[in-house]
């Protein structure tokens, strides 16, 4: 419970509120830099951007320009044309112009701020099996050529083994 102070001529009045109800108003009025209104974007990407929002996840602003991540350099290419959509999908969630322009960076290992990627499967390597006639081609290949040196580092590897 939260005490609601209301002013009046006839002096002051305390009134027993639910949290719930005088929180977002009390925020309201101490949010001047719009910082809460972004979270809610943050919170509602997928549900915003659809389909697109597994390709471009938001990194943050400077000033008026809003940065997405993307995966891989073909996908932010791509993306980079329909940045007037983005942009126009976010400054109507928001209610007013906030963004003017939309540069996207390479996740690189970041963490996006409406969470994290969905984790991939990791895929160890298959370990290599020994080729049954290995070592024929000695005598065959020049020991001072190229294919010479890579076949007998092929054969390192599965000598360390």
């Amino acid at each position: 419970m939260a005490f609601l102070r209301h002013h009046s001529r006839s002096g002051r009045r305390n009134k027993v509120v639910r949290i719930g109800s005088a929180l977002p108003d009390f925020l309201g009025r101490i949010d001047t830099s719009g910082g809460m209104a972004l979270v809610r974007l943050w919170r509602e990407w997928d549900r915003l951007m659809g389909d697109m929002a597994p390709l471009a996840r938001p990194l943050g602003h400077r000033g008026s320009r809003l940065i997405l991540a993307a995966e891989d350099p073909m996908v932010m290419q791509e993306a980079q044309f329909l940045g007037p959509l983005l942009l126009g999908k976010i400054n109507g969630f928001l209610g007013k112009e906030v963004f003017d322009k939309v540069t996207f960076e390479l996740l690189n290992g970041r963490v996006p701020l409406d969470g994290d990627f969905p984790e991939q499967e990791i895929t160890r390597p298959k370990k290599l099996k020994k080729p049954e006639n290995l070592g024929g081609l000695d005598t065959a290949l020049p020991s001072d050529s190229a294919i010479g040196q890579c076949y007998r580092a092929y054969q390192r590897m599965f000598a360390d083994k």
